[in-house]
């Protein structure tokens, strides 16, 4: 029977914020204690330039590492973590309750809230990302949107080998496993669960639960012919 502990997901070894994970039994359980984490933390200090035109509210429940850039245009509210030398582009959209990891991008358009990065994160052009977890090394393709609430506002719940699963949360996007990649356009469903290494091909809606090591992809095929 599938855990879904953070163990199946995630390597914390090199991740600041591990702590986070400790006591949780199902991996999205650390986005209902997000809020009271960043609370905790040593916020007010920002060790890098702001530019003129970048939007910094309430600065001090924001932490910015050393060597991260903010470009003018970004909008950044607290509370937040942003770790070292990542890249907080034009356009970028923080909405808080933010933890990202270091070596990460929040890029142009780039929407996000109640979400944790880990290290080495790309989201980098026009991605939505609520309510979501996001492993080492995670790159999603432009346009990449986490659906974070069901059409009928019910709570989500997992549906896997038969098995029923609550999970609690009437806003829950996804969990992106270490290693994922989204190609562009992709979007998942509410509660939606990628194991280690899974590839999305552009355009996919994905939902559920993929396993570790595999691939999803749309099968109807293009036709190209004579007009």
């Amino acid at each position: 029977m599938t855990t879904f502990h953070y163990d199946d997901f995630f390597d914390l070894t090199d991740f600041r914020h591990a702590q986070l994970f400790m006591g949780s039994a199902r991996v999205w359980e650390p986005l209902s204690k997000l809020h009271a984490y960043l609370l905790k933390q040593e916020l007010g200090k920002i060790h890098t330039e702001i530019p003129s035109g970048a939007f910094i509210i309430q600065p001090e429940s924001i932490h910015i590492g050393k060597g991260t850039i903010v470009e003018p245009g970004a909008y950044i509210k607290g509370p937040c973590w942003i770790g070292e030398n990542c890249v907080v582009r034009h356009g970028a959209y923080i909405r808080g309750d933010f933890l990202c990891g270091n070596d990460c991008v929040i890029g142009h358009d780039t929407e996000v809230k109640n979400a944790i990065f880990l290290n080495h994160v790309h989201a980098a052009h026009f991605a939505y990302l609520g309510d979501t977890i996001l492993g080492n090394r995670v790159n999603l393709g432009a346009g990449t949107k986490c659906a974070n609430l069901k059409l009928n506002n019910s709570p989500v719940v997992l549906y896997v080998n038969g098995e029923r699963i609550p999970t609690g949360l009437r806003k829950f996007g996804a969990i992106i496993g270490d290693g994922g990649q989204l190609g562009c356009n992709a979007v998942t469903n509410p509660g939606t669960l990628l194991g280690k290494h899974v590839i999305c091909h552009p355009l996919v809606n994905v939902g559920g639960y993929i396993p570790a090591d595999h691939q999803v992809k749309n099968g109807t095929q293009l036709v190209v012919s004579h007009r």
